[in-house]
């Protein structure tokens, strides 16, 4: 794998979820594995269900800035909010999103009309040249933590091979800076998103 390999990954999500969380986890990953980082949050919202935003630019960026039209990669942490970041990415670029929708307060005040999973996956298409949906809170869940969902997606992004770093580095990271009560339903959750390309 090429280590200075240039990348752009804008993250998406709302309050609560993590998000900001698996940004720094995956820029220490980066750091762990040898590649340039350069991280910066784009839009944060202390309160719960806000939208979050975040970049991560790898291979030797000097800027933590990312315009329209420039991700190489979206993570979406949840679905509406990848759907929102879609003018971030490049045409052509690859989108890793959760498929577990957590409505924005417009939509259960009956003031915004949430799309359905059909019409999301089909507007991505029409800019990314692939795109990968994985029911990531269901899957945290099941690993022991809701939380633990954003650790599939991020798992499932670097077991396929886009990064310039693998899965198995992933791993490493995970068992040496996350807390040790956490590391259980982490690793568990980080099996079920690199078997999403077994």
């Amino acid at each position: 794998m090429d280590a200075q390999k240039k990348l752009r990954i804008y993250f998406t999500g709302v309050g609560g979820q993590g998000s900001l969380t698996a940004t720094a986890l995956l820029a220490r990953t980066a750091l762990f594995a040898g590649v340039d980082v350069v991280a910066g949050e784009v839009h944060g919202m202390a309160q719960r269900g806000g939208v979050v935003e975040s970049v991560l630019l790898l291979g030797g960026w000097r800027s933590p800035k990312l315009e329209y039209g420039e991700a190489d990669v979206i993570l979406g942490f949840e679905p509406l909010e990848t759907l929102r970041g879609l003018p971030y990415l490049r045409k052509g670029g690859v989108v890793f999103s959760s498929s577990d929708a957590m409505p924005p307060v417009g939509v259960a005040l009956g003031l915004e009309r949430y799309p359905d999973m059909d019409e999301i996956k089909a507007r991505i298409a029409e800019v990314a040249s692939e795109s990968h949906f994985l029911p990531c809170r269901e899957l945290g869940a099941k690993a022991g933590a809701v939380q633990a969902g954003n650790t599939v997606l991020l798992a499932a992004v670097c077991a396929s091979g886009i990064l310039p770093f693998g899965v198995d580095v992933f791993e490493e990271a995970l068992k040496r800076f996350l807390p040790a009560k956490l590391q259980p339903a982490n690793l568990q959750a980080l099996e079920y998103g690199r078997s999403y390309f077994a």
